[in-house]
Formats: C-alpha cells, structure tokens, sequence
C-alpha cells in the first residue's frame, strides 16, 4: 500500500514542501531514499521505539520510504512524526481519509513524545501558500507557527495523540495567536534606557543621527568611557519593527533555533554581540548543515563588535561584502544558500594597545608607532564601509554624580522616526532601499544635491583628511540624514560640516605625534 505524508524542508530561511512516500511490502529490508542525511537514515530505531511504546506494532514487512523531491537533502530528525504516521497509515494501524490535508513535522523520542524542532515557521507559511488547511507540530512550536494566519495550527505531544486525531478518534484545539495584538503589546519594552546614561552627550547625538539613517558607527575610546553600556541601549531608539520586518527576522532566528519555546514574534529588533573568537563561518552562516550566522541573526536590527580589532582578519574582511550588499550568499560544494543581513554596524575599540592614547589625564604607556600598528588591525576599505567614526572620552565626576536624569529613549527615538518617515516617503517607489544608508549612487544624485557653501567645505576637509571616494559618499548619507532630523529639504552646511566631524578616524587624520592626535 501506497501512502503519502507531507512535510517541508527548510532552504536558507524558507521552506520547500516534501512528500514523504511509503510503500509497506513483503520483506523485512527498511530503506529510506531521497537523499537524507545521516539523522533521517537513523530515524528507524526511533520511529518503531515510538510506535510500540504507543500502543501500535511495528510492521514486521519490507517498508521503503521515498522522500520527494529527491535531489533536496533532507536533514534532521524532524521527519520522525511524518515517516510514523505513514507507516501507521499504510499497515491500516490507523484510517486517516484527510491525512492529505495536513502537513506533519516532528521528532520523536523513543517513549513516542513528539520533540520540538527548527525552523517551524517557515514551514508554517509554506504550508499556506502550498494549500493546506492545517500543520501538526510539536506543541513547543504551536506558538511559533500560530503567528501564521489562515492555517489551523495544531500543537501535540506524542504519537498516539497524533493518530487518534487524524483517525478521528480524538479532537485537538487549534492554536490561536493574535498576532497584530501581541506584536502591539509586546513592543517598545526595553531592558535598557538613554535617561541611564550621564554626559556624552555628542555620543548621543551620533548614536541618534546613525539610528535615524541606519548608519554604521564605531566608537574610539579609553576603557570605562561607556562604549558597551551606551551600544547596548540602541534599540531603545530605533523605530519600531514593521509586522512584515517581525516575521521576516522571526524566520530567521527560528531556522537557527534561537527562538525561545514561549517566543511567538520577534518585537525588538535584535541585538547580536559575538565574542571577538567567533569563526568566520559562525560570522556569514553556513557548515555542513548550514545555518544562518550573526550577521544574518542580526537582519533588521544591530550587530555590536566589541573590541573591534581584536577581532581576527578574516571575520571582519567578511562583513564588507553584506555591508555593501545586504546579503549573504554561502557557496559549498554541496549547497549555496542565500541569507538577509541588512543590520547596523556598531563597533567599539580602545585607542591603542593600553587603552589611555587619548586619555585626558592618563599617559599612554605605548611603544612609538603602536597606535597605527594596532589600528591597522582594521582595514581601510572596512573603515570606509562604517558611515560614523566619533570619539568618545570619559565622563567628568560632576557629570557622572549628577542626579538629574538624561534625556531619555522615548523622546530620542521620537525624533528618530520622524526621520525615517521623511525616508519612508522619499524611497516609497524604491522596494529595495529604506533609508539613507541604502542609498546608491541615482538615488545621492537627487537627494543629496550640494550648495556652493557646502562643496567648499566638503573639498577642503576631503584634501586635508586625504579621504576616499567611498568616505565622500558616506559624508553626504549622514549629511542626509542630518537635515532629515532637521526637518530640512535641502542639506545645510551646518548639517555637512556635523558629518564631516563624524569621520575621526579616517587614517590620515589618526595616529599623529600629538598625545591627542584628534584635535
């Protein structure tokens, strides 16, 4: 007897529906083909423990699987349930007459509990696209998947519930998840605040002029000026997650089983800080059973990178390509999949070695020449792709026992949406560009136009700095992004001269003799 089970494969961070075939024959052979990999061809011993401890018998005939379509690489033990249930089904265990309807992820215990999986949300919407009235899944996972509308969503917990209900024999409740409903709840709550946070305040106002724009910013500075406290509080000022943006980063993290089991949709934008050990390939995604790495784990939110330099080569040369592109393409010999990773660059890093080269009151203890040597660490085609570079020094003690409260991130991250609205309505025709960050180079020619005033001043910091061509473009985006918080159509030279000082670390403006090289 033929039977036919649906399940789905996830493919970077969406999902393809399979048909899990099996025929029950005579003989004793057990063979799965379609090209699984090793935790599906192990998924016997599993599925016949799960099957007698609920009360079946395993069938002591030939059993062939066929997994289609079968040049997709089927990985996991998430096919466990639907290979059970076929088998249930084709040796008449049970009569399941809308078992077609339904697509059926899971892993299974040897007690016959059904485990939670990877990647059920994908699979979710793939199921309503694909037609289904309805997806079983591990009742872990119920609430993820619930976030997709227009599906019955049904949540178990072992085998045997599975075959009494598609028998008929039981009943479940669907899932339900009001989706716009929690997403409104559950936004704008912050662990962190800006009102925290004493002094700094042109390290404010760089953080709210790359926020706005969706700048890339790095921070120079001696250890304990507030580089790590001040980035952590970043998304306390970015505008909200769109409903669209929240599914599409909800994706991602549930493909990487970084979800939590009470997580439905993602609200805050994410905020990834990988120790600066972390591999290339934990960086990009991938690995034999690839997945999606940092930057991707990042999409629509913050990557923060602490200690910049220390931080090996390799790994940051690998964020100028999805700096520039907003994408990763992860090519292998047996696979290339593609992940989103357009996030925001937050780097922090000391002076020099030491830590006190630019120090108030601290003498630097460097060797001569340690302060380029460290910064070097750090390419210049790199620097260039970060739109912000300020310095940041120590908070006086008058500030830093000051009881009054800082201006805090609601009133920050007002002035902050107002602008992206600006760029909402500018780039409304463009799908691809969403802010002044993303802007190529059409979109810089009208809308980044220059007065006479403020070419002058851009010449002459361009011939005194010595800086690049891509630097005279990341001055006019943050230029842009200056007189959208202004409310300005046109950029001022006040607003071009503020960019201008955003450059600090341009390499012929570093490293000079003085013990203060920035002034």
């Amino acid at each position: 007897m033929l039977v036919k089970t649906s399940a789905a494969a996830v493919q970077g961070i969406n999902a393809l529906v399979i048909t899990v075939e099996t025929v029950i024959s005579r003989g004793m052979q057990y063979c799965i083909v379609g090209l699984p990999d090793t935790a599906v061809r192990e998924s016997h011993e599993r599925v016949r423990s799960a099957i007698t401890q609920s009360g079946f018998t395993m069938p002591r005939s030939g059993v062939v699987i066929n997994m289609a379509p079968a040049d997709v690489r089927k990985e996991g033990a998430a096919y466990d349930l639907p290979i059970a249930v076929s088998i249930l089904v084709g040796t008449q265990l049970i009569n399941a007459p809308e078992l077609h309807r339904y697509m059926i992820m899971g892993e299974l215990s040897l007690d016959g509990s059904v485990l939670p999986i990877k990647g059920v949300l994908p699979m979710a919407i793939e199921a309503r696209a694909a037609g289904f009235k309805g997806i079983i899944v591990p009742k872990a996972n119920a609430s993820e998947a619930a976030v997709v509308n227009k599906l019955e969503v049904y949540g178990v917990e072992n085998l045997r519930e599975v075959a009494e209900f598609l028998s008929g024999a039981a009943t479940l409740q669907p899932t339900v998840v009001d989706t716009r409903a929690e997403f409104a709840k559950a936004a704008g709550v912050f662990d962190f605040d800006f009102s925290d946070v004493k002094g700094q305040e042109n390290v404010k106002r760089a953080f709210e002029v790359a926020c706005a724009g969706g700048h890339n910013i790095i921070l120079i500075g001696p250890p304990g000026s507030g580089k790590s406290m001040m980035a952590k509080r970043l998304p306390s000022i970015l505008p909200p997650l769109t409903l669209g943006e929240a599914l599409e980063t909800t994706k991602i993290h549930s493909v990487a089983g970084k979800l939590s089991r009470s997580a439905r949709l993602m609200t805050v934008r994410p905020f990834r800080a990988p120790h600066h050990t972390v591999s290339p390939v934990a960086m990009v995604g991938g690995g034999s059973n690839p997945l999606p790495g940092e930057i991707s784990l990042a999409h629509n939110g913050i990557l923060f990178l602490d200690e910049f330099p220390e931080f090996p080569r390799t790994v940051l040369e690998v964020l100028r390509q999805p700096l520039e592109d907003r994408h990763i393409s992860v090519s292998r010999a047996r696979y290339q999949v593609d992940y989103p990773a357009s996030f925001m660059l937050v780097a922090s890093m000391n002076p020099c070695p030491c830590g006190y080269y630019t120090h108030p009151t601290k003498r630097c203890t460097c060797a001569p020449g340690a302060v380029n040597k460290y910064l070097n660490r750090i390419s210049g085609p790199l620097l260039d792709r970060i739109d912000i570079q300020v310095e940041i020094m120590p908070v006086p003690f008058d500030e830093l026992s000051s009881r009054a409260a800082g201006e805090s991130s609601a009133d920050i991250r007002a002035r902050v949406i107002r602008a992206r609205e600006i760029q909402a309505r500018r780039f409304a025709n463009d799908s691809a560009v969403h802010c002044n960050a993303n802007m190529g180079p059409r979109h810089m020619a009208a809308y980044c136009e220059l007065s006479p005033d403020c070419s002058a001043i851009l010449k002459k910091a361009m011939n005194k700095y010595d800086m690049s061509a891509r630097a005279y473009d990341r001055i006019l985006k943050v230029a842009r992004t200056i007189a959208d918080l202004a409310g300005s159509e046109n950029i001022q030279p006040v607003h071009i001269s503020e960019a201008i000082g955003y450059r600090n670390l341009d390499k012929a403006a570093w490293g000079a003799t003085s013990q203060n090289p920035l002034v």
